[in-house]
């Protein structure tokens, strides 16, 4: 079952995870979530994996949750109390939590819905590209729940506080092009030529220099949490680490010589 659900692929340096369960719009679950957290656990230490692409199969990136198990249709599931389906929805998490925090950049390729769970899902991710057939939604309001998967936290990095909550509270779809202009994604690209524009991007990235992004990445995601000077101070041991790789010394050889770059992430 969780193969089915989930896939696997590396091409050029660049995992794609599949959310596969395309008949019911790639749902959260259990079979799809706790693979892919393995998975992107293992990328961290993965030398031929540069950059990690997440998209769902079929018409939608994922719907967010499983709306018929939500009404206790699952017959199979063993009851929990509070304390033990809060644990739960923390392990969960940690699918959102990886791709926000790996060392490795990853990207959101939204070819369809991106609703709910599967909205924290795309939002966690460090570069989010649209098809121009996608949609997004919170929907959390629709079925009178919060908001999980990291959904609060990042949409208001993204969009603001105050587009933050009204996408939590009035919870209309809206379309690719809306999603470019509150800044929820990065580009809209052609659908009929989606997949192969993300992975032309992902591969570019997976080529480049890997230990300037890791640190790129993680000063970027600090920068709002910290004040200017934690800034500073943490950029100045970075970017001098990064002076000390292989790939800065190919970057300098390159210009100096006026040709392209050959990186190879050390």
């Amino acid at each position: 079952m969780a193969e089915e659900l989930i896939l696997f692929e590396v091409k050029n340096r660049v995992l794609t995870i599949t959310l596969n369960n395309p008949t019911k719009l790639n749902p959260v679950s259990d079979p799809m979530s706790f693979p892919a957290i393995e998975r992107l656990r293992a990328a961290v230490d993965d030398p031929d994996i540069g950059a990690v692409v997440l998209t769902g199969a079929g018409r939608a990136f994922c719907a967010g949750g499983d709306v018929s198990n939500m009404a206790g249709q699952d017959p199979d599931a063993p009851p929990r109390t509070y304390e033990e389906s809060v644990e739960h929805q923390r392990k969960r998490h940690v699918f959102p939590q990886l791709l926000h925090s790996i060392p490795k950049v990853t990207i959101a390729a939204v070819n369809g819905h991106a609703v709910g769970a599967g909205l924290g899902l795309a939002a966690s991710c460090d570069l989010r590209f649209a098809s121009s057939a996608a949609k997004f939604g919170t929907a959390f309001a629709n079925v009178g729940l919060g908001g999980d998967f990291g959904t609060t936290w990042q949409l208001t990095r993204l969009v603001g506080e105050a587009k933050a909550k009204e996408l939590f509270f009035l919870p209309d779809i809206f379309d690719a092009k809306t999603a470019l202009q509150i800044g929820l994604v990065n580009r809209v690209l052609p659908a009929d030529r989606f997949r192969e524009d993300v992975q032309e991007i992902a591969e570019r990235i997976a080529a480049g220099p890997l230990v300037s992004y890791r640190w790129m990445k993680e000063n970027v995601n600090q920068a709002s949490l910290t004040d200017f000077k934690t800034s500073l101070e943490k950029e100045a041991v970075t970017h001098l680490r990064c002076a000390q790789t292989e790939d800065h010394k190919e970057g300098v050889a390159s210009f100096m010589h006026k040709r392209q770059p050959h990186f190879n992430g050390r």
